[in-house]
């Protein structure tokens, strides 16, 4: 175990996650006109739409997938299904979204740079950002074949106990990869440092789509009746198309 590896795996993510979660509250309080998906789809439609979709169809449950894979732990699902078959699963899931989002995400990349229109109103950290997503799309589908060389699963638990030690603070999370191949070190390394660029790209936005789940217990807006100080016995107007 080197120094290199206790940064990049033992404090590295304490770094990403701070910046993640006081960076994206600090530009949401200083910075809110910048909080935005900033769209070019008035620009150019085209390849917009398969690109977007599939990107963030494979997003999304990839996101949900490395969530609930790593942080739960074994012995919650260890009687119901083995290490082996959720290896499995999360190789032929997994590795259908990651297809997609990677799919989508090239499009993505080809759209911003060919079109000059575009090209010329891209921010150098809109191209840095879609490169980076594209990179660890990339990667995590080179996972697929490596971990098909071992299907015990015994990898698979390596990184969940990994990853369990450091969102509950607990210390040897680094010397759990000792042995850890470096396509999976680079995987996970790109994935924090993709945490750590959130507040400062056009990512922020991600925070407002789980926002919005709120309004789903939101109490009802009550709406009233604006009604008029008028003289005694002057009769108020009736509203267009109010019954008699």
């Amino acid at each position: 175990m080197n120094a290199i590896d206790h940064f990049l795996f033992g404090l590295y993510p304490y770094i990403c996650l701070s910046v993640f979660f006081l960076g994206s509250l600090m530009r949401f309080e200083r910075d809110q006109y910048t909080w935005k998906s900033d769209s070019s789809q008035l620009l150019k439609a085209g390849q917009l739409r398969w690109g977007s979709n599939l990107f963030h169809i494979g997003a999304l449950f990839l996101f949900v997938g490395h969530s609930a894979g790593l942080l739960t732990p074994h012995f919650i699902y260890e009687h119901f299904t083995s290490a082996h078959d959720k290896q499995l699963m999360a190789m032929i899931t997994g590795g259908a979204a990651g297809l997609a989002g990677f799919i989508g995400a090239s499009l993505l990349l080809h759209r911003r740079l060919s079109e000059p229109r575009i090209r010329i109103n891209s921010k150098t950290s809109d191209i840095v950002l879609l490169v980076l997503l594209w990179l660890q799309f990339a990667l995590g589908l080179a996972t697929v074949p490596v971990s098909g060389q071992h299907l015990d699963g015994g990898m698979m638990m390596t990184l969940g106990e990994w990853a369990q030690r450091i969102v509950t603070f607990r210390g040897g999370a680094a010397e759990l990869l000792t042995n850890v191949g470096w396509i999976f070190k680079a995987h996970m390394f790109l994935g924090m440092s993709i945490f750590l660029i959130f507040p400062f790209t056009r990512l922020v936005h991600v925070w407002s789509g789980f926002g919005t789940l709120a309004y789903l217990i939101r109490p009802y807006q009550l709406v009233r009746a604006r009604r008029l100080n008028l003289p005694a016995g002057q009769n108020q107007p009736r509203r267009p198309g109010a019954g008699v």
